[in-house]
């Protein structure tokens, strides 16, 4: 048997082989838990995390959580750290989390398949590319992993994804498919890298 650990408004829930937050400790410690930390256990899930809605940091790592996870809404959650789980689509993960954390400053998914990194064999273009997607669903992410985010990246983000949901849009709406010469071959690219 495990025995959550509560000090100062953090809860630890770590290290104890969770395949969910029991909903006994969920109702006793959600109101008034500001730090959860359930990394190292086997979660697949986060719907036992529904109770947590005032919480602005969230620990996940080393957990077995997929791209395709639907996270609770919580509203004032600053901070994300999903290290080493099995989120392999960066986009399908991504558009759940930003509608999950609208103020989300701080984010860290090193060792995810879908994180492009020096360390799992991802290229120098696919990790700046991974860094400018997420920074364009994030518009308060100041860290990503663990590198702060610079204007010239924001800038960058916002221009590049910009033209393409303009272009995804287009391909969406149009009843005629978009010819390989229509269109702009670096926009393309990115669309098929996501």
């Amino acid at each position: 048997m495990y025995k959550p650990t509560f000090a100062d408004g953090r809860l630890s829930l770590a290290f104890h082989e969770l395949d969910d937050v029991p909903a006994k400790v969920a109702a006793k410690w959600a109101p008034k838990t500001k730090e959860l930390d359930v990394s190292h256990n086997n979660l697949r899930d986060l719907r036992s995390l529904e109770l947590f809605r005032d919480i602005h940091t969230l620990v996940l790592d080393d957990n077995k959580l997929p791209a395709r996870i639907k996270f609770p809404i919580f509203p004032l959650l600053k901070t994300l750290w999903i290290n080493k789980n099995n989120i392999a689509n960066l986009a399908e993960f991504i558009e759940g989390a930003s509608a999950s954390f609208p103020e989300l400053e701080y984010l860290s998914m090193m060792n995810n398949p879908a994180a492009p990194s020096f360390f799992n064999g991802g290229t120098v273009e696919q990790y700046n590319d991974y860094r400018l997607f997420v920074i364009s669903h994030f518009p308060q992410l100041k860290t990503l992993d663990d590198t702060p985010i610079s204007d010239q990246e924001r800038a960058s983000a916002k221009k590049v994804y910009a033209r393409v949901a303009s272009m995804t849009k287009l391909m969406r709406t149009s009843s005629k498919p978009v010819l390989a010469k229509d269109r702009d071959a670096d926009t393309f690219s990115l669309i098929g890298s996501v």
